[in-house]
């Protein structure tokens, strides 16, 4: 009898869990509300041409029964700009999200995201993509064999002389240019006074003589390399040590004798 009881009741708790799902979801199908719907969420670009600015229009419709408010358009980086046609989109009417992406500087398969916030309460944010392949023509690409070069101990009131190498990994000619306020610039015996040109497949080692006079302590400089890369015009080299002097060199030498006579 108490098995038989229970039965009944949990078939009772059931039926009213069921009542209440069908009533809410009646309840929310009779009330007023906006509803965005898109015709297409993802436009693919195939094969565009780096630097080419691609534009599409995303068009939505307010299928709901209520007036449809755009709060807020935004997208996953600066190069992406997004403008939506209305704010306010009565029911049954269309609005267009206006996309332009700004290929420059990419290459290969790319993805950019546009997000579209609303009052639509059963979705309140929709994301939209651009999709792009896009192809560099041939054009030089540079290379560095060290991007932060750590000096360590550098006796004060001499050259710090950094070596690197610059490779072209590109299929055109390589023009880079490096600058520094204070250093100088070497390929072999010779000074550097502008660009050096290295071709497809090259690599030229420079060296970069950074002065230490009247200096001591940290030293944390920046060398900045200009090129013709059209995807890296610009890099820098960090460069970093710590300055001392023929004194605090002995000293440390004295403090140490005895690890460095152990090893």
């Amino acid at each position: 009898m108490r098995r038989a009881n229970e039965s009944w009741a949990l078939k009772f708790w059931l039926l009213i869990t069921l009542v209440v799902i069908l009533s809410n979801f009646i309840l929310a199908l009779s009330t007023e509300q906006p509803r965005i719907t898109f015709k297409e969420k993802v436009k693919s670009f195939t094969k565009v041409k780096e630097g080419a600015k691609l534009r599409h229009e995303f068009i939505f419709t307010n299928t709901g029964n209520a007036p449809l408010m755009i709060k807020r358009v935004t997208t996953s980086c600066g190069c992406t700009a997004a403008l939506v046609s209305e704010d306010k989109i009565m029911p049954g009417k269309e609005g267009k999200i206006s996309v332009e992406f700004d290929t420059r500087g990419y290459y290969g398969q790319v993805t950019k995201l546009v997000y579209v916030e609303s009052n639509d309460p059963i979705e309140p944010r929709q994301v939209l993509e651009i999709q792009a392949e896009i192809e560099v023509p041939p054009s030089p690409k540079i290379e560095l064999n060290v991007y932060n070069y750590e000096a360590g101990l550098i006796l004060a009131g001499e050259n710090l002389e950094v070596k690197i190498k610059v490779s072209n990994k590109g299929e055109l000619d390589l023009q880079a240019e490096f600058n520094h306020r204070q250093a100088q610039f070497q390929v072999g015996q010779k000074t550097l006074t502008g660009a050096i040109k290295i071709g497809p497949g090259k690599t030229q080692e420079v060296i970069i003589k950074l002065p230490t006079e009247n200096r001591s302590g940290l030293l944390r400089e920046y060398v900045l390399i200009r090129s013709n890369d059209p995807l890296r015009s610009t890099i820098s080299l960090f460069i970093s040590g710590y300055i001392v002097t023929l004194e605090q060199l002995n000293e440390l030498v004295r403090k140490y004798r005895h690890l460095i006579d152990k090893k």
